[in-house]
């Protein structure tokens, strides 16, 4: 079986095999996957995804209501805890970026619709054929990520806008060769 040359490691493998680049229109998932990937600036996304259930746990659910309404008490307990990355401007950032998000989503009605709409809502599909093929960046992370930004997120540039496109399915980017690409494109988890 054939997979994106990323997908190296076997605790990547079902990551790769079943959610990255499945189109998410779940808000939480996609607020989940926000928060993520601005904690994985300058990081890889492996140690990420290694403090992925452990992120679910202390940040609850990923529930932006609650993460919005976080003390400086539940800060502090968030910056001592090894199990995530102890960076205070991505604390910070998570909790504005909930408030943001629940911002967006007031006024679209989700946070889905908006962000689908930087693809006119619908998975676009490349077909490159290896990893040194696929850009960073793209017009549609460009402007993701100044629209973002104009609404208050923090780290969201438009690389981290990239990825997280990547990861919730708003671009198929798995390459040719790789087996999911197909089965990304016929709609199959």
């Amino acid at each position: 079986m054939t997979r994106c040359k990323w997908a190296s490691k076997e605790h990547q493998h079902d990551y790769h095999d079943t959610e990255w680049g499945v189109p998410v229109h779940d808000d939480r998932l996609l607020f989940e996957f926000l928060i993520l990937e601005g904690a994985q600036a300058g990081l890889s996304w492996d140690t990420i995804l290694k403090k992925r259930d452990h992120y679910r746990k202390v940040y609850d659910g990923f529930d932006a209501v609650k993460i919005a309404r976080y003390t400086q008490r539940k800060v502090d307990r968030l910056l001592a805890d090894p199990g995530i990355v102890r960076n205070r401007l991505k604390v910070a950032a998570s909790i504005g970026n909930a408030k943001a998000f629940l911002a967006v989503r007031e006024e679209f009605g989700s946070f889905d619709s908006y962000i689908w709409s930087f693809v006119g809502g619908k998975t676009k599909i490349n077909k490159w054929r290896s990893l040194k093929d696929i850009p960073a960046t793209t017009p549609e992370s460009d402007a993701m990520s100044k629209d973002l930004k104009k609404r208050g997120f923090k780290f969201v540039g438009s690389t981290i806008c990239y990825a997280f496109m990547q990861a919730v399915g708003l671009v198929n980017d798995h390459e040719v060769g790789c087996f999911r690409h197909k089965q990304v494109k016929l709609g199959k988890r």
